[in-house]
């Protein structure tokens, strides 16, 4: 994963130095909007953590002093990621975050990657624009049950994309969905289901994204 190409760099960033104090802060981020921004160090080149405008208004709710600097509420001083990190260490460690630091390989603050962006990758793994319905077909998880069912719809039709569920969840259902090309008909995917069914593979969904673009 190219996370440069997908980061937002530092340079367009809202910041704030490790020296900032809590009331300063308070106003970069309600200026801002954001809910929270990246904390560096003095040199604005090491990231050094979160700073979320709910613990300052709680801080100072609570009668706390606001010239403290802004390292005495950091948080998320862990979660970063290196920018040749893996689709798999970014999705496991942004979890619940809104962003999450990108570092570059001097372990220097390069920028972040956003909790919306990420979603936006996977959603553009469906090829929403370019498919037409998405079937989810259910195996036992056999071997060789991927490649079989992707051979039977292949006889009639191309497949814009498919993603696997349910791997390590349950020990005899996976799931998988297909999405097929724009220009499929209606025929077309009653017979890719029909012979998906006779080899025992059953289509428990349909969806057609016409239809959902259409709604949205």
């Amino acid at each position: 994963m190219l996370i440069k190409q997908v980061c937002i760099p530092k340079k367009d960033l809202t910041t704030v130095n490790e020296n900032c104090t809590l009331e300063d802060a308070l106003k970069i981020l309600e200026d801002s909007g954001y809910r929270c921004v990246p904390i560096l160090d003095e040199g604005d080149k090491i990231f050094r953590g979160n700073i979320y405008k709910m613990h300052i208004y709680r801080h100072k709710s609570e009668g706390g002093d606001m010239s403290l600097p802004v390292t005495h509420l950091l948080k998320n001083a862990t979660k970063f990621i290196n920018i040749d990190a893996s689709f798999f260490k970014i999705f496991f460690t942004i979890k619940e975050l809104p962003y999450i630091a990108v570092l570059d390989n001097n372990q220097q603050f390069y920028g972040i990657l956003t909790h919306s962006k990420l979603l936006n990758i996977l959603a553009q793994s469906w090829n929403v624009n370019e498919g037409r319905y998405v079937l989810t077909v259910a195996s036992t998880g056999n071997r060789g049950d991927l490649a079989s069912i992707s051979k039977i719809i292949s006889k009639h039709t191309s497949i814009t994309s498919c993603i696997t569920l349910d791997v390590g969840q349950d020990e005899f259902i996976r799931r998988m969905l297909f999405t097929l090309p724009v220009d499929t008909t209606e025929e077309t995917l009653e017979t890719v289901i029909q012979h998906l069914e006779k080899k025992n593979f059953g289509v428990i969904e349909v969806e057609d994204l016409q239809k959902e673009r259409s709604n949205n």
